[in-house]
């Protein structure tokens, strides 16, 4: 119950802006139930290596595909691509479409390293 209430205690701390957050408050972020990781780097990139559970979703089609992972809204969304451009900019498409949990973790390898430093 501890660690639900610091991670909701995060969640809530965490702005809806496109600026990035901390490998590791995404990780957090991550432990919530029902979050969905989007990968917003190309089909390629994804292929090379992605981050276990990632759907992938190209940033700019994260507008027409969006509901086929996340159709409700509310649903915690932590966002990652390279390097962050990307993913700020999915993030701003989906705000746009009235998605209010957003999380743009920033790039891949930072959020590679994190996960596994967590376990």
């Amino acid at each position: 119950m501890r660690v639900l209430t610091a991670v909701l205690a995060l969640l809530l701390s965490l702005p809806l802006s496109a600026d990035e957050i901390s490998p590791q408050s995404a990780v957090a972020a991550l432990q919530t139930p029902g979050t969905v990781l989007i990968d917003v780097r190309s089909a390629e990139e994804f292929a090379a290596g992605a981050l276990p559970g990632a759907n992938r979703i190209g940033h700019e089609q994260i507008a027409a595909q969006i509901a086929s992972v996340a159709p409700d809204k509310n649903t915690l969304i932590v966002l990652y691509c390279r390097s962050g451009r990307r993913s700020a900019i999915a993030q701003a498409s989906l705000a746009q479409l009235g998605y209010r949990n957003l999380i743009n973790a920033g790039g891949y390898a930072q959020l590679k390293l994190a996960l596994t430093q967590q376990n």
